[in-house]
């Protein structure tokens, strides 16, 4: 009897998963009739928004949670792009859905609504204290005088929305904000930022366009970065450089993307360059995990991961359990994005995320018996090799699945591809030595 039972739940988790998330050949490909499917998830989810900002809305937000969800979730994991190196766009769009799913549960989750620092109540302000206990990074946004009263609605909405790591909000209060080096004062503040767009532009063009030389690994039909045919240290000397490569392309992504959402807030929206700290916090220089996840990372899907996972855990195991449902959660986040390019589900990427829990509470253990906390030298040597050396096998997962051949920055706008690649060709034209062979030597 029992065993029948599971057989259909088991069916019935199956059908609703596929009725959602449809194999890779049934998927609909994407031609320019689909861009406003693809633009709808938004609608619902403004909504919600605009009522997480609204007193005595809760239950209008769990009624419109499911729709929400199964909109965005329906809608990015249905279309689906199908010239091999836009492959990683269908990655891209399904994290955003499930960014959407977890601002959805979020916002109808919590009963009195998505309160800023100083509200009692969604647009009931108590005092000032509370936002100067919390620095001029946490201060309320100053409403730029451009929304009209008309859109305040949607201002609110989208305020809220696109709120990440919650500065000046109540669930983002205890999060870390780096320390700013540029001046706050307007015009230099936006100079110093389109520098630094730039300045990581460039960083992430070079490693990309580095990656792309790699034969298989660069290539939309995907290769692993551990190359069996080289001598062992060769072969892990261009994974370690491959490996070091996608997370400076990771960090300089983040970066120029915040840049330039800051600048557009701050140039042409009215916001007060304070609102805007950096988004990372130099984590080459952690000396800990700890230091490492909880401040020199970005803080970004911090929401995300508590609510795939750690509010779970939580409630099951209190903070133990928040610690390793939060990186369990992180690990579902990325595998289920990467799902989406259609070379199914690997393990490796959960788990990786989900290691970090019992290495942080390592750290813990280690402080608890010697009296001494991780850090200096070796907790830097440390860090290096929980991130460097055991995160290997998550690059290996996302390049053999093709993510290092996706279009991320066209070749006309790419200035290693243009420049930098032709010059080294030519330098070494007539020599019989290959780009590939200055990272990894002859064979």
């Amino acid at each position: 009897m029992w065993l029948k039972i599971h057989q259909t739940c088991s069916c019935i988790v199956h059908d609703v998963f596929r009725a959602f998330v449809p194999q890779p050949h049934e998927r609909i490909p994407i031609s320019n009739v689909h861009i406003l499917y693809l633009l709808f998830p938004f609608v619902p989810l403004i909504y919600m928004g605009y009522l997480a900002r609204r007193p005595d809305t809760f239950t209008s937000r769990l009624l419109l949670l499911p729709l929400v969800v199964a909109v965005a979730v329906g809608t990015y994991f249905r279309f689906v792009w199908t010239e091999p190196r836009l492959n990683i766009y269908n990655w891209g769009q399904c994290l955003i859905a499930e960014i959407m799913g977890a601002k959805a549960i979020s916002f109808a989750c919590n009963k009195e609504g998505m309160l800023k620092v100083d509200e009692v109540r969604p647009g009931v302000a108590r005092n000032s204290d509370a936002i100067k206990a919390n620095g001029d990074a946490h201060a309320k946004p100053v409403r730029s005088e451009l929304v009209g009263s008309a859109l305040a609605w949607l201002y609110d909405a989208l305020e809220v929305i696109l709120s990440y790591r919650g500065l000046g909000w109540k669930f983002g209060v205890g999060v870390h904000v780096p320390h700013d080096e540029r001046s706050l004062e307007r015009n230099s503040f936006l100079f110093a930022t389109l520098t630094s767009f730039l300045k990581n532009y460039l960083i992430f063009d070079l490693f990309e366009s580095f990656v792309k030389l790699v034969p298989d690994v660069g290539t939309p039909h995907g290769g692993t970065i551990f190359k069996a045919e080289l001598p062992f240290l060769y072969r892990y000397a261009l994974s370690t450089a491959i490996h070091i490569s996608t997370g400076s392309c990771i960090l300089a992504g983040f970066e120029l993307s915040y840049d330039f959402i800051t600048i557009f807030a701050v140039l042409f929206l009215g916001s007060s360059p304070s609102a805007w700290p950096p988004v990372m916090d130099h984590p080459w220089q952690a000396d800990s995990l700890h230091s490492f996840w909880a401040k020199r990372w970005h803080q970004i899907f911090r929401q995300t991961f508590f609510v795939f996972g750690g509010f779970l855990g939580r409630i099951l195991a209190g903070n133990m359990g928040m610690l390793f449902g939060t990186f369990i959660g992180s690990g579902l986040y990325h595998e289920f994005a990467a799902y989406a390019l259609g070379r199914g589900f690997d393990i490796i990427v959960p788990m990786f995320f989900a290691l970090q829990a019992p290495l942080l509470l390592c750290e813990r253990v280690w402080c608890k018996y010697t009296g001494c906390r991780v850090g200096g030298l070796y907790g830097r040597l440390w860090v290096y090799f929980c991130i460097i050396i055991l995160g290997q096998p998550l690059s290996d997962s996302w390049y053999r699945r093709g993510l290092g051949g996706g279009l991320m920055i066209p070749p006309s706008l790419s200035p290693t591809r243009q420049f930098i690649i032709p010059s080294i060709r030519h330098s070494l034209n007539g020599t019989g030595t290959d780009i590939l062979e200055l990272f990894v030597g002859s064979t």
